[in-house]
């Protein structure tokens, strides 16, 4: 079970960064200003640790009322996005209900982290674009209809029938992806806003998980 110290935050979109010696970072910026400790799992009533993070706050109408009870008995602000994550015992000591998160205590420049978001959606789409097939080897010389197909998916005899798993048309998108030991960049601690170096999962305002990296490579001395 991943115990990493994180977060979740607000995909704002990506731009880029200027170092000093004049090369470029493209990176992702992620608002985590609103976000804030909801609940807290613990060992003795739980049986796990675990913190609940929330962003962007809910309006009580859009809320059942099991869940806006929970909220006031907590005291504390309802939000629309949770996140559970478990952690040490220790890390989740640092946190009361209601607390902000304080980037520049919680993550550092130049640190891998893990990043966790749902793609976007495009809908049903074919073999080039799901799985990038090239399409046929010639688009002319007697070539109709079939530029951009997947080709054969069977066989004649035996056995006689198109095997599972195969490769084909079909939804694309839409799915949790992890992208694993990603640099931050640059954090504004005032703002609230953390700088990825690189791409993560995910459109504009989605929910994104930010997690110190799990398999970190350790250079050993001499290498």
């Amino acid at each position: 079970m991943n115990t990493k110290p994180g977060t979740i935050g607000m995909k704002l979109g990506m731009t880029q960064l200027y170092k000093d010696d004049g090369t470029v970072q493209r990176v992702t910026v992620l608002d985590m200003s609103a976000v804030s400790v909801v609940g807290k799992r613990t060992l003795e009533k739980d049986g796990y640790v675990a913190l609940v993070f929330g962003v962007t706050d809910a309006k009580e109408k859009h809320l059942t009322k099991a869940e806006s009870g929970s909220f006031k008995k907590k005291g504390v602000t309802a939000k629309r996005e949770l996140s559970e994550l478990r952690c040490s015992e220790e890390f989740a000591s640092k946190f009361e209900l209601g607390a902000s998160l304080k980037l520049d205590e919680l993550f550092t420049v130049g640190q891998k982290v893990d990043t966790r978001g749902i793609t976007r959606g495009r809908g049903f789409t074919g073999v080039m674009r799901r799985w990038n097939f090239a399409g046929a080897p010639s688009e002319t010389h007697g070539t109709h209809e079939y530029r951009r197909h997947g080709g054969s998916i069977g066989t004649n005899m035996t056995p006689g029938r198109t095997l599972p798993n195969l490769k084909m048309p079909g939804q694309y998108g839409n799915e949790t992806v992890s992208v694993l030991n990603l640099k931050v960049a640059r954090i504004d601690a005032e703002k609230g806003l953390l700088m990825i170096e690189g791409g993560i999962p995910g459109g504009t305002n989605e929910v994104v998980l930010v997690r110190h990296a799990v398999k970190e490579r350790v250079r050993k001395a001499g290498r």
